[in-house]
């Protein structure tokens, strides 16, 4: 299939994924609010916002502004960001990590995807109106309708990425209104002093036996992607959070469940300069960095806030800049001229991440066998007490936390865990409360996707189970969903593939009967770093797979209002062991890393193909290898028992007409693969 329409089939296979729905009747449930009822219904976990906004409307009319957008991201487009730069969760109620504000002198929208789309309806009061979209077309248009000709439209610059605020320029461009940058950002001053205040905590040296190698071979790496590029750039910015610790083997914690700290590099062909909270470096930390000094190895410490200033001055040299528009916000590009950059979508850092070595790869495969233990652990208390009604989906979180710290090397959660049971589930990034928390039962299914982070690897695992009777429904959509882990899983392909060629196998079991899931497919996974990592992944500005990269494989499905489906496994990519060759690369395929069983009760049989079977069989019995020891050697007998039991090899002779799977799986790669060039 040619490009242009196997693009057009793309859209359409997915478009079920990202179209808004019809408006709907008056709801009857009480979890979420109803703006239509008289007077207004808004559940419990509803923010009253009316007062935030009036503060912020007073701020928008002295700047002379008629509409605020507002961002989740921070200065450096982190997906997860600390609570003092939540400004979209401060001032709407939402929580979800991706989302998008507008306010104007009289009306205010949310803009959310379809992960969030029921968690907004609990959240927001009905001073918002919820768009079921993310597109900067949608927010351009409502503001169009909404600002009068001549308007201003303001927003922070050094909040949004190089692209988006194009995207809003173009949309504006010849409207008559006026995309306004301020640099003061309004919703800090309406937050005041009851804003959270910065960081102070260390920043620290990662030990040496947990690095893939020591910065300086890394600085010298990247330097020779410099010497190496055709543009020969003098200098690269690093905005990344998760950069500037990867190159200097730096962590810290000014964000939850993220080991990184505020902070910004210019790396130039002779010198370094760090951008940081100077004061919070660990004596360790500041000896290493300045260990090379004087010389082209020594680190220079400036003041975070500096950064701007310093990139300004450098920039009136005969310089070339070489930046990630992904992570690099305007207000910062904005500071270099156009001439002087040299724009690519991300740094040679992040690229070069992307890619672990052979010690970073062992040391992700040993922190997932231990991060197996607590997750055996977990499980099998979640057998004993569910069936007593005393677990609740807060506490099963706490817990599973505590036996993740409980494990070496751990640092804690790698996110706020999810832990769902019954109609919650159906909310993709669903996290429970104290306050508002569903009991587990045995008559619901449950799902939790957690992680941990450890000094050798960050760790992000999904499953789902049901300890009583699934309805024939719920044990077709999860067999179905583990078909298409299994099917991407097992998958072999060509080097250089992008993953969203591929991503579609995740998704065939699901789509022969008219199911399918509105998130991705996948993400990167960091060596205790971001538990979401970029570039690697199944999107289509992720890069193409290499051998080395981490990356989850977790499809699902939601029905909403009833129960959710979701089963997420780390794999590594690495070389296929196959019969030919063509080509001088060889092929390429997954190694999963996560190794804990999926639940029997809600696996049929018959659905499965031989070579499905064959390969949940041959996981098993990694599992055992690699697992089975370590639970012994923490003399954790009840589990290793649970564990051989529940790893019992599966009989072919099960398997049912699904066989034929295999040849449509291979027919359907050779038309993806075709289609792209990869």
């Amino acid at each position: 299939m040619s490009p242009p329409l196997w693009i057009a089939a793309w859209a359409l296979l997915l478009h079920g994924c990202a179209a808004g729905r019809a408006p709907r009747a008056p709801s009857t449930r009480s979890d979420i609010r109803d703006c239509s009822a008289e007077p207004p219904y808004l559940p419990p976990t509803a923010t009253n916002t009316t007062a935030r906004l009036a503060v912020l409307r007073g701020i928008l009319r002295t700047h002379g502004a008629h509409a605020y957008i507002v961002p989740s991201t921070d200065a450096h487009m982190s997906e997860y960001i600390s609570e003092r730069d939540a400004r979209l969760g401060w001032l709407t109620g939402f929580t979800g990590s991706a989302g998008t504000a507008v306010v104007t002198r009289d009306k205010a929208a949310l803009w959310t995807d379809s992960r969030y789309w029921t968690q907004a309806e609990r959240e927001l009061d009905c001073n918002w109106e919820l768009q079921r979209t993310t597109s900067i077309e949608s927010i351009a248009t409502w503001i169009l309708k909404e600002v009068p000709a001549e308007g201003n439209v303001s927003l922070d610059p050094f909040l949004f990425s190089i692209d988006t605020w194009n995207s809003y320029s173009r949309a504006l461009h010849g409207s008559g209104r006026t995309l306004l940058p301020l640099e003061t950002n309004l919703v800090d001053q309406a937050w005041g002093d009851q804003r959270p205040p910065p960081s102070s905590s260390e920043i620290y040296s990662l030990p040496a036996e947990f690095t893939g190698s020591r910065w300086q071979d890394k600085v010298a790496g990247i330097r020779q992607r410099m010497e190496q590029h055709a543009r020969r750039p003098t200098a690269v910015l690093l905005s990344g959070l998760e950069e500037t610790a990867w190159l200097f083997n730096l962590r810290g914690d000014d964000i939850p469940y993220n080991p990184v700290f505020y902070s910004y590099t210019l790396l130039t062909n002779t010198t370094i300069s760090l951008f940081a909270g100077q004061a919070r470096l660990s004596q360790e930390a500041r000896q290493s960095l300045r260990s090379g000094c004087p010389g082209p190895l020594c680190v220079e410490l400036h003041d975070y806030g500096q950064v701007s200033a310093h990139l300004r001055r450098y920039a009136q040299g005969n310089v070339t800049v070489w930046l990630g528009t992904e992570y690099t916000t305007y207000g910062l590009y904005a500071t270099v001229p156009q001439e002087k950059l040299l724009e690519e979508s991300y740094s040679p850092v992040m690229t070069a991440k992307a890619v672990k070595n052979a010690h970073e790869q062992e040391m992700l495969r040993a922190a997932h066998v231990r991060d197996a233990v607590a997750v055996i652990q977990y499980l099998l208390w979640l057998e004993r007490t569910v069936p007593q009604g005393r677990v609740d989906e807060f506490s099963g979180a706490q817990r599973i936390d505590a036996f993740r710290w409980a494990q070496e090397h751990s640092r804690g959660p790698s996110f706020e865990s999810i832990s769902a049971s019954g109609l919650n589930a159906a909310l993709a990034h669903y996290s429970p409360s104290n306050g508002s928390s569903r009991t587990l039962s045995a008559r619901e299914m449950y799902l939790f996707d957690t992680g941990g982070q450890y000094l050798d690897g960050t760790t992000d695992i999904t499953r789902t189970v049901h300890w009583g009777e699934p309805t024939p429904l719920q044990k077709e959509a999860y067999t179905r969903v583990l078909m298409g882990n299994i099917d991407l899983s097992r998958l072999v392909f060509p080097s250089n593939t992008a993953g969203r060629t591929v991503e579609s196998f995740a998704r065939r079991a699901l789509w022969d009967v008219g199911l399918n899931y509105g998130h991705g497919t996948g993400h990167g996974i960091g060596n205790f770093l971001s538990v979401h990592e970029w570039p690697v992944g199944f999107q289509s500005n992720n890069v193409p797979l290499e051998a080395g990269m981490f990356t989850s494989i977790e499809p699902g499905y939601y029905q909403d209002g009833d129960f959710g489906i979701r089963i997420e496994d780390v794999a590594l990519v690495v070389e296929a062991q196959t019969e030919h060759q063509s080509g001088e690369k060889p092929f390429l395929t997954f190694e999963v890393v996560s190794l804990v069983p999926y639940d029997r009760n809600l696996i049929d049989l018959s659905l499965l193909s031989p070579e499905q079977i064959r390969y949940l069989n041959s996981y098993y019995e990694r599992i055992r290898a690699h697992v089975g020891p370590e639970l012994r050697r923490q003399r954790l007998e009840d589990e290793y028992v649970w564990l051989q039991e529940s790893t019992e090899p599966f009989p072919v002779s099960s398997a049912g007409s699904a066989a034929a799977g295999s040849l449509a799986l291979a027919a359907l790669l050779s038309v993806l693969l075709s289609g792209l060039g990869a």
